[in-house]
């Protein structure tokens, strides 16, 4: 999920309005209700989701990890075809590599293997590396050893561990709250969205459903149960509602099959029954939870701000302030997208225009099409989720009562009444 982080300080909520409280209780509690029942009856049974065998867990094969010894260049004449572990390799040399097994029954053994010129090339791999390699057994009991992948355990919980300090030290109960909206979202996309993907259900359907719980949870978690809070949970409704109708429009109008890459055609040679057009526009959905939350709660806290330094503000004066603030934030969101996408499809334009490849068949092509169109239809819902988050702002926020106010006139101040 994609976002870019805003402040949003503590908000002078209003005056209590009890009845309009329990009226919006009542309406989220109904949408949080048909949200639930609709996850009871698309929860995948485990059953239905595929459970392939893992490729290196076969009788024989397991995964242990190693620490790099020694290389040994050697000139393997590679071609840049497709070498026997159908991995692409580059002109160049290969290595050799011993390592000491660290893990496994060959505990403390010395494993060795060869790095195709494509590993070896990159100068990734180095004395000293952890790495993981396919361990198989061979005549004589002894074994074999394959390169699968580098160990990377240290390092990502290193850095997990210094975000999750900054953001509770900085952010304080919002940031911790924030963290355990995250363990919400991961623990919905990994018990529910993707299970019921690959159990064959449809992709949008799915991510609508998995996107609205994930939204309520997280909204009410992070900045806490409030009248403004249920004004920006409506406008990310909305937003997630249209980024669905729109991506399903868009995806069948660009003719985007979901297949533009070795992994898509082994997830569905994998997965026969997916529908992988609809896994396009489910991802569409949920790539853009981020950003869309981020804009509706930012606006919801502006007209609270608002309201509260102009508490005599019209309806329509207090829009159309909350919504200048809203153009610079549709801008800056707008380039969030941009980027994320053009960032992850990185290596496929850098592909393409090393091959000179026009501008506009670059744009159209499968690849870098689906990106696109991803893109625009996140970003039209994000443009869109502007204007309808501040006009349930501006409805809910406190209205000014009939109260008295300080006026200078003639050189001494009078009190009269004023209404909102």
């Amino acid at each position: 999920m994609v976002s870019h982080s805003h402040g949003h300080g503590p908000v002078d909520e209003g005056p209590p309005r009890p009845q309009l409280a329990r009226t919006l209780g009542a309406i989220v509690a109904a949408i949080a209700v048909a949200t639930g029942i609709a996850m009871v009856l698309l929860w995948p049974s485990s059953d239905d989701v595929p459970r392939n065998v893992d490729p290196y867990g076969a009788e024989g094969v397991t995964t242990v990890e190693a620490t790099v010894t020694g290389l040994e260049a050697f000139d393997c004449g590679s071609t840049g075809e497709v070498d026997i572990d159908s991995m692409p390799t580059v002109a160049g040399d290969c290595a050799n590599v011993t390592a000491e097994v660290t893990s496994g029954p060959a505990e403390g053994d010395t494993a060795e293997f060869q790095l195709n010129s494509t590993n070896f090339v990159a100068g990734t791999v180095a004395e000293g590396d952890q790495v993981r390699l396919v361990q198989y057994e061979i005549e004589g009991g002894a074994y074999g050893y394959e390169f699968r992948d580098f160990v990377r355990g240290v390092p990502l919980t290193a850095l997990a561990l210094v975000f999750a300090v900054l953001v509770v030290l900085i952010g304080r109960w919002r940031g911790l709250f924030a963290i355990a909206g995250i363990g919400v979202t991961l623990v919905a996309l990994m018990t529910f969205v993707l299970p019921g993907i690959l159990s064959g259900q449809a992709p949008l359907l799915i991510a609508v459903v998995g996107s609205t719980a994930i939204m309520i949870a997280v909204l009410y978690l992070a900045h806490g149960i409030s009248i403004r809070t249920t004004s920006a949970l409506f406008g990310t409704l909305f937003g997630i509602a249209f980024t669905a109708a729109a991506g399903l429009i868009g995806t069948d109008w660009s003719h985007l099959t979901g297949l533009t890459s070795e992994d898509d055609a082994l997830l569905l040679a994998t997965v026969p029954q997916l529908q992988m057009q609809g896994i396009v526009a489910a991802s569409m959905v949920i790539a853009g939870l981020g950003v869309l939350n981020d804009v509706t709660v930012t606006q919801a806290s502006a007209v609270w701000e608002l309201r509260a330094l102009q508490p005599f503000a019209s309806a329509w004066d207090l829009f159309r302030s909350a919504m200048r603030i809203g153009r610079d934030h549709i801008a800056s969101s707008v380039y969030t997208l941009v980027f994320a996408y053009a960032g992850s499809a990185m290596t496929v334009m850098l592909l393409i225009t090393a091959y000179q490849r026009g501008l506009v068949d670059v744009l159209t092509s499968g690849e870098i099409a689906q990106e696109v169109v991803r893109t625009l239809v996140g970003a039209i819902g994000l443009v869109l989720a502007v204007p309808v988050t501040t006009a349930f702002a501006v409805w809910l926020a406190p209205q000014a009562q009939e109260e008295e106010r300080e006026e200078p006139v003639a050189g001494r101040r009078v009190r009269r009444p004023d209404t909102a």
